[in-house]
């Protein structure tokens, strides 16, 4: 989506930042979400929007590897920066191990919440987190009405079982 500059009593500035791995550079205005940047200006809709206040934890990203509500942050506040989404945690060719976790766990029902949780607990990895230890407050910090988080429990559990690859 690009936004018309001719647009009157519209700040518009520049964001530089690299996202998953690539970077990006897109016009937009001064008070777009960085949730809607990602989804509408840069077309990665991999991070999902639910209650817009940071309470349900769907739009959970890696902004320079620490994980941040999206629906919280301006996408100025990323400008030189880095954000990851759940597209970047995603290797080019079948699932990262977390991923393969829930699916083979039946960590996700609607995949609605998924995306989120998958970015609170890559970046508690990458961070060197010991993720089974923190699993209440990763999982604390989430929504999800559809599975009763047993499953998710579950696949988390087999994820370290395997042993995380923190900085993979």
């Amino acid at each position: 989506m690009t936004i018309d500059d001719t647009v009157t009593g519209v700040d518009l500035c520049e964001v530089t930042v690299i996202v998953n791995g690539q970077l990006r550079r897109a016009r937009t205005e001064v008070r777009t979400l960085l949730s809607d940047f990602l989804r509408h200006d840069l077309g990665l809709t991999g991070t999902h929007v639910g209650c817009e206040h940071g309470a349900c934890g769907a739009c959970t990203v890696l902004v320079d590897g620490t994980a941040v509500r999206a629906c919280l942050m301006l996408a100025v506040q990323v400008d030189g920066g880095e954000v990851t989404t759940v597209e970047g945690i995603t290797p080019d060719e079948g699932l990262s191990p977390l991923q393969d976790a829930m699916w083979a766990e039946h960590g996700l029902q609607c995949g609605f919440c998924t995306p989120g949780i998958l970015c609170s607990v890559e970046g508690a990895a990458r961070a060197g987190e010991n993720v089974g230890e923190r699993l209440d407050d990763l999982l604390g910090g989430h929504i999800c009405r559809c599975t009763g988080y047993q499953n998710v429990r579950a696949a988390v559990r087999l994820y370290c079982a395997g042993g995380q690859e923190a900085g993979r």
